[in-house]
């Protein structure tokens, strides 16, 4: 079963801006329920906006939402009730064999609030499923190492 996910990706300038290298790297990120999100390089490239999510932070991001996503729905089925979750997740830019920037390491720091006490190894079984059905740490070629805190 394939399926198509799409993001629409917008940028503009002038000419002679661009071509000077002056030019801004503020975008947007335009989705199909209509969420608007503001992107940019990551500082400190000049013309770049902190402001706004770049790249790297996003990729970081959506790796962790995915994990906590089916980290949600096996606790549930182990039994757990989840009333919070709070992750810090943080990835790692280190060249490759080539010397080409990477993500080589994503660390998923990810605290978790039950409701009454939760059984350490119906936890331990629901993060060791969600990290082995998360889509997108299936898609990454960096570790993704869960660290529950």
């Amino acid at each position: 079963m394939s399926q198509t996910y799409t993001a629409h990706v917008v940028w503009s300038s002038d000419a002679e801006t661009h071509k000077s290298g002056r030019y801004s790297r503020r975008h947007e990120w335009r989705f199909d329920g209509g969420a608007v999100v503001p992107g940019s390089s990551a500082p400190p490239v000049p013309g770049s906006d902190p402001s706004a999510v770049d790249p790297e932070e996003a990729l970081v991001a959506a790796v962790s939402a995915c994990h906590m996503l089916f980290f949600l729905a096996f606790a549930r089925k182990n039994g757990l009730v989840v009333t919070a979750y709070d992750d810090e997740a943080e990835g790692e830019m280190t060249p490759n064999e080539n010397g080409k920037l990477f993500i080589s390491k994503i660390t998923l720091r990810p605290r978790v609030t039950f409701e009454g006490e939760a059984d350490p190894a119906a936890v331990e079984a629901s993060h060791h499923a969600a990290h082995e059905e998360c889509y997108l740490a299936n898609s990454v070629r960096a570790d993704v190492l869960i660290q529950p805190r």
